[in-house]
């Protein structure tokens, strides 16, 4: 079962504006970063569904989580049908982000009260996935899709709408810049924040250090 409502995360995704992406076939290493992560200032955790057994690694990590870092909100993402978001569910996932829209997994999530940030690509999109009760919206592959410019013509016609961009954001003065600028309520940074150098040097302070310069950034344009 979720510990935190998903009031609770959408407004601690919105507080915190940047949400690690992040999978590892090591526990170890995921430990590792999801501390260095908590450490540096991090209060949103997207575990993503990426290799054999994911589920099964983030029931332990979830467990772990809430013993060793329980201000850390863990969710799983890379999530594209019901079945496996209700596995995540039935693990205590605290939200579920997926790469597309699939209504069906709209149903699973809100019986249970489970914050769901599917993929949208198109207005037509964002506006089904309100629809359905997204809070947040996921805008993916967001660079590809029109980055910037594109949170900036939906927020035009629909202010209410919440946008988290994963794809192309970086950890950039320039780049968060543009981002915030644009209106989204956050955004979702991978290997751009969590660099291979990094986890293949095993340097967790210096992911620490990255992670908090790169929330100190988002503070400054945050709206």
């Amino acid at each position: 079962m979720a510990r935190f409502t998903r009031i609770d995360v959408v407004l601690k995704m919105k507080e915190t504006g940047i949400v690690p992406v992040f999978y590892h076939k090591d526990p170890m290493v995921c430990r590792n970063v999801i501390k260095a992560c908590s450490e540096g200032g991090i209060r949103v955790f997207e575990f993503t569904n990426r290799g054999d057994y994911a589920h099964e690694m983030f029931s332990e990590l979830n467990k772990w989580a809430e013993k060793e870092v329980p201000t850390m909100i863990m969710g799983a993402g890379s999530v594209v049908d019901a079945g496996t978001a209700a596995i995540f569910i039935q693990a205590g996932a605290n939200f579920i982000v997926s790469p597309v829209l699939n209504p069906e997994m709209a149903k699973v999530c809100n019986r249970r009260k489970v914050l769901w940030s599917p993929g949208c690509g198109t207005l037509s999109e964002i506006n089904l996935a309100e629809e359905l009760g997204a809070e947040i919206v996921k805008i993916f592959p967001g660079l590809s899709v029109g980055g910037p410019d594109f949170v900036r013509a939906v927020k035009g016609p629909c202010p209410w709408t919440s946008l988290m961009p994963t794809g192309g954001v970086e950890p950039t003065v320039d780049n968060l810049r543009e981002w915030f600028d644009a209106g989204v309520a956050c955004v979702g940074i991978g290997s751009n924040l969590i660099t291979k150098e990094l986890i293949q040097q095993k340097d967790w302070d210096g992911l620490r250090k990255r992670v908090a310069g790169a929330l100190k950034i988002a503070r400054m344009f945050k709206k």
